[in-house]
């Protein structure tokens, strides 16, 4: 049995896998408010104490929200330090630590046809490199590397790179996003609090009742819920130039990546925005890079639907770990 996490800035998954390095099978996932614990390792303790028993595995992998160095990880958006040594000794086995997005690609390979959505077809190379885009809780960003054959999944810090507005509209939203944050970088405005941001620009400081008083972590889920329902004019205008910046977000890890087997769009906000996505906005922006136009076109883009792929990916690399 191993041990997967993926360790998010709201929520984290814990979960028990089968010892089978193509596909382990799920036993039992548990997901817990990540900011309501103090470090992974209560985390852990919260596990155990639900599971009923003692913790007894070969060996375990945790993607985090923010960069590994070594056997050392930050958490961005939530600020805990993790240590794989200190975390190996509590459990009594190896441990490896890893960015979320590099967990997620990990997945990438295997995820069934149920789990994905089609964006654009186009014409994969079977020798080509590929790429993970993800916006949920911060935006994250990963390649995935054909070498000898087979993909090996790299990290990057993308979603901390700065916004390239694109338009009038979106050079007024990095100026506002500058006079507030310093500097404009995507995750502020593609992720969840990115898209609180948005909001907040399209309605230009006036009030909306259908966000007005919900919590920050309930509030991206009801802009989105408002404009894909078109119950509100700013709210809509918000989640399409969400989508739009998304897709144009996107074409640029396409083009850094040379991705010509694929742009996989994970996290937890495009399953839940997937008409908007689909709409055609989202390829529209992704496509907008001439003289790179024809080259975009065939790549495939596709939108993971199963929520717990970074999970899934941190629990194959647990089960390639060396039992100790």
């Amino acid at each position: 049995m191993v041990l997967a996490g993926d360790v998010g800035g709201t929520k984290t998954l814990l979960g028990l896998f089968t010892r089978d390095p193509r596909r382990p099978a799920v036993r039992v996932t548990k997901s817990y408010p990540t900011r309501d614990y103090r470090s992974l390792s209560a985390l852990v303790d919260a596990f155990e104490t639900d599971l009923g028993e003692a913790l007894a595995v070969e060996s375990v992998a945790i993607g985090l929200a923010g960069p590994v160095t070594g056997a050392t990880a930050r958490l961005t958006n939530v600020g805990w330090d993790v240590s794989a040594d200190e975390l190996g000794r509590r459990l009594g086995a190896p441990v490896r630590l890893l960015n979320d997005l590099e967990a997620m690609a990990h997945a990438v390979e295997i995820l069934t046809p149920d789990e994905i959505v089609e964006l654009q077809p186009g014409t994969p190379e079977p020798d080509g490199h590929a790429a993970v885009i993800a916006a949920g809780t911060g935006m994250g960003q990963a390649f995935l590397r054909r070498i000898d054959g087979r993909f090996t999944a790299f990290a990057s810090e993308g979603g901390h790179a700065d916004f390239a507005a694109r338009t009038d509209r979106e050079m007024e939203l990095a100026r506002q996003l500058r006079e507030r944050y310093g500097r404009a970088e995507v995750e502020q405005v593609l992720s969840g609090p990115g898209l609180l941001n948005l909001h907040a620009f399209t309605h230009r400081g006036g009030e909306c009742v259908l966000v007005t008083d919900l919590a920050a972590s309930e509030a991206p889920a009801a802009v989105s819920r408002a404009g894909l329902g078109g119950r509100c004019q700013g709210c809509t205008e918000a989640l399409r130039m969400f989508a739009s910046a998304y897709g144009a977000e996107a074409g640029n890890l396409a083009l850094r990546a040379l991705a010509r087997a694929g742009v996989y769009v994970g996290g937890g906000i495009a399953p839940k925005i997937l008409p908007v996505l689909r709409s055609g906005v989202f390829m529209d922006a992704f496509l907008a890079k001439a003289p790179m136009g024809d080259l975009l076109s065939k790549i495939p883009v596709r939108v993971i639907l199963n929520t717990e792929a970074a999970l899934l990916g941190a629990a194959i690399c647990a089960a390639q770990l060396p039992a100790d």
